[in-house]
């Protein structure tokens, strides 16, 4: 909104300064320094509102150290985390680029998703909350939508690496040349794609059509499906797993702040013609103004973290963690990277893997050894004392927060690996 009436100014009263909204680096910081001020104006008087509807967290007797003292601490504060990413974003962005559409969207829906489990948890009473199945379906909406926009939309495209050379050399375009005029004008030539960018491989892309060339002509009439499959799995996999990880003070805001620094990154040199040459990736015509969002995605974040760092004064609920998740997977698949999920968010991945090791393998010996229904395998005979993975390390005694530490200098040592993918090939 800011934007659009610094840009009617500067147009009409040449209101000195105003231009400076033309560039999305100002808009960027401005996004994170107005999301940072949001949680850290309104997150205690939020807090206090949230004890005062004694809206708390009903925790399940694990037999963790510190865990009764967390039975009570006010729930449900993705609101807060939602309203940190939507505001600044609508202040700062140009509301009629289709990626920012696309990922208000996103954060409202798997927002509204998680705020409705966290209801019936809180006032239902129900300590299941939403049915999974239902958060499924609604994954499987949200996917199935992106998929068809990132297929069909007609500006959503794509510059290869081999024609933005070309058009680097045939124009001489470096540094000092008129960047933006550049810009402008390779851009008016973009082309649909169903390319990707895959890490560890020489030309860097991979076209999603390859996968079923066997079909001969029908490959091109039912590669949208195959895509939509993947970012369906994408969605939901990437989703769950950030809900999985939100176990213990501070780890999945923590880690997700991390994650989107490192996205910032990446879709910064990726709708940069001159970096994108340089790194011979694709470029994406109009992706920047993502900065925008994805920074007010780590300012609310890390504002978040300020309260949820141990010992919590509030937990994000399936209302933040839901949407956190979808919010890493649709942008990662927005600026081409959803390959490089299971190495940047490889913390959510443990988290998940875990989990299935452990049913899977409590599922064989509960065969194997016959067990009546109802029986709980042996400690001694599962993979991990508990899931997800933190749970295992809490009950072999280590602390929350030397926990927490450890997963984030996992998580910083993915992210270096994520972005030196970039040129390791």
């Amino acid at each position: 909104m800011l934007y659009y009436l610094f840009t009617w100014l500067d147009k009409t009263i040449n209101l000195p300064g105003a231009g400076v909204f033309q560039y999305i680096s100002f808009r960027a910081a401005m996004s994170v320094i107005t999301s940072l001020i949001i949680m850290l104006v309104f997150g205690k008087p939020f807090i206090k509102w949230l004890r005062r509807k004694q809206i708390g967290e009903t925790v399940r007797d694990l037999h963790l150290e510190g865990q009764k003292e967390k039975e009570g601490t006010p729930t449900m504060g993705g609101l807060l985390i939602l309203a940190a990413i939507v505001i600044p974003t609508l202040l700062f962005a140009k509301l009629d680029n289709i990626y920012v559409l696309i990922m208000l969207g996103t954060t409202l829906w798997l927002g509204l998703i998680g705020f409705i489990d966290d209801y019936i948890k809180v006032f239902r009473k129900h300590k299941e909350g939403l049915r999974g199945i239902y958060k499924v379906v609604g994954q499987v909406v949200l996917g199935l939508s992106v998929g068809l926009l990132i297929m069909y939309h007609p500006d959503i495209t794509i510059k290869e690496t081999s024609t933005v050379e070309s058009y680097i050399a045939s124009h001489n375009v470096n540094v000092d040349d008129n960047y933006q005029k550049a810009k402008r004008d390779f851009s008016q030539n973009p082309v649909k794609s169903t390319k990707t960018t895959i890490p560890f491989v020489k030309n860097h892309e991979l076209d999603y059509a390859k996968i079923i060339t066997w079909m001969g002509d029908w490959a091109n009439h039912w590669v949208w499906l195959i895509y939509v499959i993947i970012v369906i799995l994408v969605v939901t996999a990437t989703s769950n797993g950030a809900n999985l990880t939100d176990g213990i003070d501070g780890l999945a805001t923590g880690t997700s702040a991390i994650i989107g620094a490192t996205l910032a990154i990446l879709a910064w040199v990726s709708g940069n013609i001159i970096f994108a040459n340089y790194l011979n990736i694709m470029f994406l015509p109009n992706i920047g103004e993502l900065a925008i969002f994805i920074t007010s995605f780590v300012g609310a974040t890390l504002g978040f973290l300020w309260y949820n760092s141990h010992p919590a004064e509030v937990f994000m609920g399936d209302t933040g963690s839901l949407a956190i998740g979808g919010i890493i997977a649709v942008f990662a698949l927005l600026i081409r990277k959803e390959l490089l999920i299971p190495v940047l968010c490889g913390i959510f991945l443990m988290e998940s893997l875990s989990v299935i090791i452990q049913t899977a393998g409590c599922k064989m010996y509960r065969r194997k050894a016959h067990l009546p229904l109802g029986q709980p395998v042996p400690i001694e005979k599962r993979p991990f004392l508990m899931t997800p993975l933190h749970h295992h390390y809490q009950k072999k005694g280590i602390k929350e927060q030397k926990i927490v530490t450890r997963f984030y200098i996992i998580g910083i040592l993915l992210a270096i690996i994520s972005i030196v993918t970039l040129k390791l090939r």
